[in-house]
């Protein structure tokens, strides 16, 4: 169950990010920090995807791993654009609520895993 509950909400997260990245590009002509978190923040569902179709245990626990660390270097992004000015507060603590819900799983899987 757990597993699918990461997978759908980190591919509605990525969909949020994908939204993010067009408002960043669009209306602040903002382009760095905005590849930088397009590409982490659509990272996490493709590699939980990935894991689904493992090989094995260790091949499944090493993708929900990357997913893991693709999701804190997405939060470090939300910081960073939210710190500078770039997105509003009430969007920036939803999506960081969001990025949150999903390390907490993640978190979660990877730990059973490692058991």
């Amino acid at each position: 169950m757990r597993e699918n509950a990461v997978k759908d909400k980190s591919k509605a997260f990525a969909l949020r990010i994908i939204k993010l990245y067009k408002y960043l590009c669009d209306e602040k002509r903002e382009f760095v920090l905005s590849k930088q978190i397009l590409r982490c923040g659509t990272s996490i569902g493709a590699n939980v995807r990935e894991a689904q179709r493992g090989q094995s245990k260790p091949d499944f626990y090493a993708k929900m791993s990357i997913a893991l660390k693709e999701a804190d270097e997405t939060a470090y992004w939300l910081e960073l654009l939210s710190e500078g000015g770039f997105i509003e507060t009430p969007s920036y603590e939803s999506m960081y609520a969001d990025c949150s819900e999903i390390i907490k799983l993640l978190t979660s899987i990877t730990k059973t895993q490692n058991d």
